[in-house]
């Protein structure tokens, strides 16, 4: 055993788990026990020592996180930069395998050459991947990406292609190309190829900015690149909503509403709404993340007082109910077992820490989870635990904003995993799998969880499942690693439910 940052003594994770909490979890702000910094030199150490160990597992682990599991693309990013920088042939082999993958966005481009250029710089292997991403044959493709990210972390679309020196192999790559290095000081008269209609719709925007609504209509113009040169009204923000991304619609619901597109009496446009965040697919494909979604509800519903929009709005009812299905749709879920389920939800004054830059805390986070869990299943009780085992009043009927609310006021106290079992032995409430949602960091109380636990099993059931899910990167486990009955998992990942599904069912 090891002992936490809280000073209480808990198992060590190993490092292939801790590895999944650093990429699904990430280190983008301190927690309750550690810094910014030191998570993050924790996160470097624990990805540095797995590559040299098994480069591949890591590559996968990459690739795993990247896939719509991690809250954001970062942490997976910063990895990638330390799988390039592994010094076995075998490491910088699967770097340049699942760069493409990872790094897909402009966006991904920049956060990528900002972490490389602080951390090893500019050598072969890296200088390869940058000219492979900018020599792709889908320049209809690359010409997006480049115009609606002009610029991100410091660098532009002219300074990559400065930086790597690369040759257009192409007529078309040749014209994108000048086009970034140089503009254009005269539009031309024709569109110079089909790979270039929305920069030439762009650049007839910036000469004809009262003209939006064609330029937005005929170049099938984003909101990235037609709001800071067009005139934005709202009909052309009507026109964008029509072919709006589904995370752009998601992030611009406030704004959409304020500018009146978004209203009760706008049947339509609260049916398109409702057709691409109510859509499993749509979300999958999106790479939405749960806990991306229920931030924008927590926000959309605040009406503007939440979050880094300056805009105010009357959140709109269907919206609301909208989020709410979209909260659940996007987490995987199976047909409901048939199984107990017990959810302990840690309510301890270190889960009220915020996650990352999501304005949520590990509480809320772990509160939705758990209603979804429960959600799926019929046979559930969700409680809260500190050095208290308390009903949160919270049930499937919960909507998530509610159930968050509900929690969120409880948070208090020491962390004492154990007074879950307790509590059960005490009530003889023999459930067949204890769910702990948790940052594991138990210090209170006169026992381990581990002893709290054998001793349930010895007087209510010897066969019960316990499933810690781990909120915060931190390297221990509140699993014995002896107990074949018992489970880590990495939190935040859309998939969870599902696991703690087929866990309790036995496909686990």
């Amino acid at each position: 055993m090891i002992q936490g940052r809280s000073g209480g003594w808990m198992f060590d994770a190993g490092r292939r788990q801790m590895l999944r909490r650093c990429l699904l979890i990430g280190t983008a702000q301190s927690t309750y026990y550690a810094g910014k910094q030191e998570l993050t030199e924790d996160f470097v150490m624990v990805v540095r020592q797995a590559i040299a160990e098994n480069p591949q597992l890591v590559a996968d682990e990459i690739l795993y996180a990247s896939d719509g599991r991690a809250i954001n693309n970062s942490a997976p990013i910063l990895a990638l930069v330390l799988l390039s920088m592994g010094e076995a042939p075998e490491a910088k082999k699967a770097f340049a395998e699942i760069f493409p993958k990872v790094i897909r966005t402009g966006s991904h481009f920049y956060e990528w050459l900002s972490y490389t250029k602080s951390m090893r710089g500019f050598g072969k292997v890296v200088r390869e991947a940058g000219k492979n991403w900018f020599l792709r044959e889908d320049v209809k493709g690359l010409a997006y990406q480049l115009l609606k990210y002009q610029q991100r972390h410091n660098f532009s679309s002219r300074d990559a292609l400065r930086l790597f020196h690369i040759k257009p192999p192409t007529v078309e790559h040749q014209q994108l190309f000048e086009w970034v290095v140089k503009g254009w000081v005269v539009l031309p008269s024709e569109i110079p190829s089909t790979a270039l209609v929305q920069i030439w719709w762009y650049e007839w925007l910036k000469r004809n900015p009262d003209r939006t609504q064609e330029a937005i209509a005929q170049g099938r113009l984003t909101h990235e690149m037609a709001a800071p040169i067009g005139k934005m009204d709202k009909s052309a923000w009507q026109l964008l909503f029509q072919e709006m991304p589904i995370g752009a619609l998601l992030r611009n619901l406030g704004s959409l509403t304020e500018l009146g597109v978004l209203r009760t009496d706008e049947s339509d446009n609260l049916l398109r709404v409702e057709a691409v965040l109510n859509n499993k697919e749509h979300l999958r494909k999106g790479r939405i993340h749960p806990i991306n979604v229920l931030k924008a509800l927590k926000t959309y519903q605040s009406g503007g007082s939440l979050g880094r929009s300056k805009k105010t709005w009357n959140p709109v009812n269907r919206i609301v109910d909208i989020l709410e299905k979209a909260v659940e749709l996007s987490f995987d879920v199976v047909q409901p077992t048939g199984k107990v389920f017990m959810h302990a939800v840690d309510v301890s004054g270190s889960m009220g820490t915020l996650v990352a830059d999501m304005g949520l805390s590990c509480c809320e986070i772990a509160t939705t989870m758990a209603l979804v869990t429960a959600k799926a299943e019929k046979n559930y009780m969700i409680r809260g635990f500190s050095t208290e085992f308390r009903d949160l009043g919270i049930t499937a009927k919960d909507s998530f904003n509610s159930a968050v609310r509900k929690a969120s006021n409880q948070n208090f106290g020491g962390t004492d995993a154990s007074v879950t079992y307790d509590w059960m032995i005490k009530n003889k409430f023999k459930a067949d799998v204890v769910c702990c949602w948790t940052d594991s960091e138990s210090w209170a109380g006169y026992k381990h969880p581990t002893q709290a636990l054998a001793e349930y099993r010895k007087k209510v059931n010897p066969e019960v499942k316990a499933v810690y899910v781990t909120l915060a990167p931190y390297q221990i486990t509140l699993v014995d690693p002896k107990d074949p009955l018992s489970y880590d998992i990495a939190g935040f990942d859309p998939g969870v439910p599902q696991m703690i599904q087929m866990i309790a069912s036995g496909d686990i």
